[in-house]
């Protein structure tokens, strides 16, 4: 994930508030992503949570939006626009209207919702809905040329949330995991193990192998456990380099962090895998959340593949 190294200026000394333009220390989220991944959800979340949310806006009205959002006497300075890929200019449009703010000094992240093709599929199907690209082809058509559009885009997001296996639920708990502390300062790590068999997480920035560890899954008495239990806790953290391992990847997590602090990154994936995300990968990703907790970063830590066989 590329990060555009965005901050946010304050006022100057004496400077209200409030003035004609586009305030400086408005927090500006740009919500965008592949159709059916969840953007609706997202800018609900970001709704309850307080921000000024405005849904299916074109691209080249961004600049527009902030200028009026700052014209107005609003209760919040976070404002959130969902944008979508209708606009045959989107992409263009779009990194004309983030220079534009970044240019007044304007903090903006844009977020994008990422989904498989079978799971973007099923949701179509389910609400029985074309694909807005899809036209007079199929649905796997229309799928397939918004990811084409929104390679870039993608790739130059802030934060990339893969909702494919998250419901509206989860989703809405990311979201406000994300975005429920945003006088917080610092980086937010999300934790996630996962199955090296099921794929790896879409979303992840840092991936971590925990193969090198022999498997409990061929220990009979600890087969049916997982790693969030005593006995495949403590009989992967005793087996030889997990330690070791853990103490290692510490004080690498601290060096990438600063990094991305100083870059402006506030939110990152790390994705810790073992065969069947089981039991190594879900023993280590809670060791590794809690060393960073201790460090003092924000973490969450989540099991995609927990329960999945």
């Amino acid at each position: 994930m590329t990060d555009h190294n965005r901050t946010a200026a304050g006022p100057a000394p004496g400077e209200p508030r409030r003035r004609r333009g586009v305030a400086p220390d408005t927090a500006f989220v740009i919500v965008t992503g592949m159709s059916g991944a969840g953007r609706s959800t997202a800018a609900k979340a970001l709704e309850d949570l307080g921000w000024f949310v405005i849904d299916n806006l074109p691209p080249g009205m961004l600049f527009a939006m902030a200028e009026e959002a700052g014209r107005v006497n609003l209760d919040t300075d976070k404002v959130a626009a969902v944008v979508d890929v209708r606009s045959l200019a989107f992409t263009t449009d779009l990194h004309t209207a983030i220079g534009e703010l970044d240019a007044r000094g304007v903090g903006v992240r844009v977020v994008f919702l990422e989904a498989s093709d079978e799971e973007l599929v099923r949701r179509f199907e389910n609400v029985r809905r074309p694909h807005p690209l899809q036209g007079d082809g199929r649905l796997v058509d229309g799928i397939a040329r918004e990811r084409g559009i929104l390679r870039e885009v993608r790739a130059n997001a802030d934060l990339v949330i893969d909702t494919s296996a998250l419901n509206v639920h989860e989703l809405r708990g990311k979201i406000v995991s994300f975005f429920g502390g945003e006088d917080r300062p610092g980086l937010r790590v999300n934790v996630v193990s996962f199955g090296f068999k099921y794929g790896l997480p879409v979303d992840a920035d840092l991936v971590v192998d925990c193969r090198f560890l022999p498997n409990p899954h061929w220990v009979p008495e600890l087969r049916p456990m997982n790693g969030l239990e005593a006995p495949v806790r403590e009989y992967v953290l005793s087996q030889p380099g997990a330690k070791e391992f853990l103490d290692s990847y510490e004080e690498v997590l601290r060096v990438v962090a600063g990094g991305y602090v100083r870059e402006g990154k506030g939110y990152a994936t790390l994705a810790v895998g073992c065969t069947g995300g089981k039991h190594r990968s879900v023993a280590m990703a809670e060791q590794i959340g809690a060393r960073l907790r201790d460090r003092g970063v924000e973490v969450q830590v989540t099991h995609r593949d927990v329960g999945r066989e």
